[in-house]
C-alpha cells in the first residue's frame, strides 16, 4: 500500500511539474510529525504492542519522507527557482522599468487629443 501511495504521489508530481505555483505545493507536514512524536512517546509494556507501534511509527516516517520528497520535487519546478538572488533582483528591476515605461506610454496616449471625448 505504501509503494502505491508513493507512486501515485510521484505521478501527480510529474503531471503537475509543468505548471506548479506556490499555492499548489503541499507542505502540511505538521500532522505527520505530530503522529510520529505521539507514537514514539507511547510507553507500552506489552512486546506485541511495542512492535505494532514501532511499525506504525516506521510507516508514518516513510509517509513523511515521501511527502518531503514530493514537496522538494515540486519546489524544483517553481518558476524562478533556477535563478540566484542577484539574477532574481535584476529581473525584478527590469520588469519594474518596463512597467514604468508602459505606464508613461499609456499616460502619454491618454493625454492625446484623440481621446478627449472619452475623458468627458
Amino acid at each position: 500500500m505504501e509503494t502505491n501511495s508513493v507512486s501515485e504521489n510521484q505521478e501527480q508530481t510529474r503531471n503537475n511539474s509543468s505548471q506548479v505555483s506556490v499555492k499548489d505545493i503541499d507542505v502540511d507536514f505538521l500532522a505527520l510529525i505530530y503522529d510520529i512524536i505521539r507514537s514514539s512517546e507511547r510507553d507500552s509494556h506489552d512486546t506485541s504492542q511495542k512492535s505494532s507501534q514501532s511499525q506504525d511509527a516506521s510507516q508514518k516516517i516513510l509517509e513523511l519522507h515521501a511527502k518531503l520528497n514530493q514537496a522538494r520535487e515540486q519546489i524544483r519546478h517553481l518558476p524562478g527557482v533556477e535563478c540566484n538572488k542577484s539574477q532574481q533582483l535584476e529581473k525584478i528591476q527590469v520588469l519594474k522599468t518596463q512597467l514604468l515605461l508602459k505606464q508613461e506610454l499609456l499616460q502619454k496616449y491618454w493625454n492625446m487629443s484623440c481621446f478627449d471625448y472619452l475623458k468627458e
